[in-house]
């Protein structure tokens, strides 16, 4: 089971999409620094099938893309929703998932997504928009992980 404290429609989590994020609470990762510690606790509401339809139904004009925004207590869940958006939207949203794993679970399951981020988050090393992040941002292409992380950090060119 997978709970939610909130959502919000947000235009950086996923470059170039229009993106709801869903933030899910019991996080097991507890980083040190973490922007979010009101979701190491298991609260929040239930998200289901019928939470997410409604979400979908709501916001589905609006979105490009759905991202679960952790997950990482029960990622078979998270993979079990991810296709089942992809079932409600013909595959016309996309989907991402914000993971705090450094390393995928065992079972096969990219098919299911666009966007997958992975690693705990590291104080000193920053998140994706620094250049010495640990963290990776994927786009996900005919099953094959893309890294793109470096569409999340500004590069400054020298002229000279």
């Amino acid at each position: 089971m997978l709970r939610f404290i909130n959502y919000d429609i947000v235009f950086q989590e996923i470059p170039g999409e229009v993106t709801l994020a869903i933030n899910l609470s019991n996080c097991p990762h507890r980083c040190n620094g973490c922007h979010s510690p009101h979701l190491w606790e298991n609260t929040g509401e239930i998200l289901d099938e019928n939470v997410l339809e409604g979400l979908l139904e709501k916001y589905g004009n609006a979105i490009t893309c759905i991202c679960f925004m952790g997950g990482d207590a029960n990622p078979q869940r998270i993979v079990e929703l991810a296709a089942f958006s992809l079932l409600k939207t013909n595959g016309n949203i996309k989907t991402g998932w914000y993971s705090g794993r450094n390393t995928l679970p065992e079972t096969s399951f990219l098919q299911y997504f666009d966007y997958i981020k992975l690693g705990a988050y590291m104080e000193h090393l920053g998140g994706l928009d620094s250049v010495t992040t640990n963290q990776r941002f994927y786009r996900i292409e005919d099953v094959k992980m893309i890294d793109a992380t470096n569409s999340f950090q500004k590069h400054i060119t020298r002229k000279g």
